[in-house]
């Protein structure tokens, strides 16, 4: 199989034009300085360092930019991400992270190389909006221990143990950090609603502007609060070195399901923001170019100490709201955020972390489609619906991303399974709307030609209403005409049924007749060789030539027309 590989970025330099870059400069450095607050706060918040997160926003966006298959996708550490690094790094460590998150990389090229980009898409809405509401309530509960400046050594990754530790730290509340957190987020929220209102509020991102603010008055009052410096030491003014992480043989196969988790995830979210982008921008993306993007970008950014990134939805549609409409937009980002890291990391030392925690806070409320949740809502759609959405949200919550999606995706399966079985009919053809087939009648009265004609999809989902027809076979017909001029699709398993059928006939001294055959029915009815069992004579066109041939199967001149 030839590997189809060209980033987008090769068809947008083609006319390529001043005015174009002006527009990409000024989103590039926009978003540069809003991703700069999101990625410390998304590291932090995954029990990572911030200098981890600047430089996945670093490297990851950088390559996911300039190899992708979106022209406006911007990629980074997300918030989507939060749960899933803390419990890996809870359980396994910083450096079986990195392994993880190099492990997804090549996933993710290999999904994208086999061009399997397009089978995200099968994953239903409900399970998405689930899921997506699910991450937003654990993002919520992960900040409450340095929202509230809960004294916790070690918060655990699990649901009911994490609640418990919460309630035990309740007494050990921090007030100052308390009113740091709360102004922050009033702040945050003011200034976001005031920029749809004002200009220049809107060149300056809220997250931004919030940490400019509680960063300055730190520095000047000097708050009783934990800060970057005073946790983490503060953020190297350095390019950090370029290595492979610790493997350790005994743990890698503990890291295939987190690497895969991870995959997961980032496809779903990056093709995801990638569709959203494409509508704003009249353009349609490459989903295999971009996951094999995603690919490269986590495979290298943990050489650098950066972890697991994805197309961020929020960042990707600020580029296109400030003018970004090449991936030139997205380098130009990330080589602004590596020129404030070289030009201004001793300023982050005094950065409140109650401040970073409440912009995560506004991120967790913002990514949630809570109104898919109203009574109302949920009243508009079937109960098949309703059980997918909340049972992926609450184990999502509860347990764990990965078991949400495997069971959101088998109840959606089974469900559609029983719907397409509901869907699927066996009707009765009443033949005497045709002259001379009621004189085919045995003594007892009794037909000794019988139609049926199927509709919808004869598939093991349906196979039981083939099987109730063998059954139900009215007394002991001669002839046996299926009419199936309405069924779009045969499996193997409704192949099996209509030869065992055709068997079950040919014991009694009886014959089956198949009509109507359409592409696919045909196909695997010729290609599986029941139609040299069955005989080219006992396959046509319309039910009229079946019932023909059924009467000369029954030693009788046919003299069939439509009453």
């Amino acid at each position: 199989m030839k590997l189809d590989f060209r980033p987008k970025l090769f068809d947008t330099l083609h006319g390529y034009s001043r005015a174009t870059f002006v527009g990409d400069l000024s989103s590039g450095i926009t978003v540069g300085v809003l991703a700069l607050p999101l990625a410390m706060a998304f590291a932090i918040a995954s029990g990572m360092s911030p200098t981890a997160g600047i430089w996945t926003a670093i490297v990851a966006g950088f390559l996911i930019a300039f190899l992708g298959g979106s022209k406006v996708q911007i990629g980074g550490p997300t918030g989507a991400f939060i749960p899933i690094i803390y419990a890996i790094v809870a359980d396994l460590g910083v450096q079986n992270l990195l392994i993880a998150t190099m492990m997804s990389g090549v996933l993710l090229f290999a999904m994208g190389a086999l061009r399997l980009g397009n089978m995200i898409r099968f994953i239903p809405l409900s399970v998405v909006i689930g899921f997506t509401n699910g991450i937003a309530v654990v993002i919520f509960i992960s900040q409450i221990k340095d929202f509230l400046g809960l004294q916790i050594a070690d918060l655990p990754g699990e649901f009911f143990a994490k609640m418990a530790a919460l309630a035990a730290a309740l007494p050990s509340l921090h007030l100052p950090t308390v009113a740091v957190a709360v102004v922050s987020l009033a702040i945050l929220v003011t200034w976001n609603r005031q920029a749809t209102r004002t200009a220049w509020m809107r060149r300056l991102p809220g997250p931004l502007a919030v940490l400019i603010i509680m960063t300055a008055v730190n520095t000047l009052v000097a708050l009783p609060v934990d800060t970057i410096g005073s946790r983490f030491g503060g953020i190297p003014q350095e390019i950090p070195a370029f290595g492979l992480p610790e493997l350790s043989l005994s743990t890698l196969g503990k890291l295939i399901a987190p690497a895969i988790t991870i995959a997961l995830l980032g496809a779903i979210e990056s093709l995801l923001s990638a569709r959203v982008a494409d509508s704003q921008i009249d353009d349609r993306h490459d989903p295999n170019q971009e996951l094999m993007a995603q690919g490269i970008a986590n495979v290298a950014a943990p050489l650098f100490g950066g972890f697991a990134a994805t197309g961020a939805i929020a960042r990707t549609a600020t580029n296109i709201r400030t003018g970004g409409r090449t991936p030139i937009a997205g380098m130009i980002h990330a080589g602004v955020l590596l020129a404030i890291v070289l030009a201004l990391a001793p300023a982050a030392s005094h950065i409140p972390l109650a401040t970073l925690s409440a912009i995560v806070v506004i991120v967790s409320i913002n990514m949630g489609e809570w109104h898919a949740f109203a009574p109302r809502e949920l009243a508009r759609y079937s109960l098949n619906y309703r059980t997918i959405l909340l049972g992926t949200f609450f184990i999502t919550v509860v347990f764990d991303l990965t078991l949400a999606v495997e069971i959101g995706m088998a109840l959606a399966s089974l469900f559609f399974i029983y719907r397409m079985s509901d869907l699927t009919r066996i009707d009765r053809v009443p033949l005497e709307d045709f002259y001379g087939v009621e004189a085919l009648s045995h003594p007892d009265g009794t037909p000794r030609i019988v139609a049926y004609k199927l509709k919808g999809s004869l598939f093991f989902g349906a196979a039981n209403k083939l099987e109730n027809l063998l059954l139900g076979l009215p007394g002991h017909p001669e002839v046996v005409v299926l009419d199936l001029d309405k069924v779009i699709n045969i499996d193997t398993t409704g192949l099996d049924i209509l030869q065992t059928l055709h068997r079950n006939l040919q014991k009694r001294g009886a014959h089956l007749v198949l009509c109507g055959l359409n592409s696919q029915p045909g196909s695997i009815v010729f290609r599986s060789g029941f139609s040299d069992k069955l005989g080219d004579d006992n396959i046509t066109a319309n039910l009229t030539e079946a019932l023909i041939r059924a009467q000369r199967l029954g030693g009788r001149d046919p003299e069939i027309a439509y009453a």
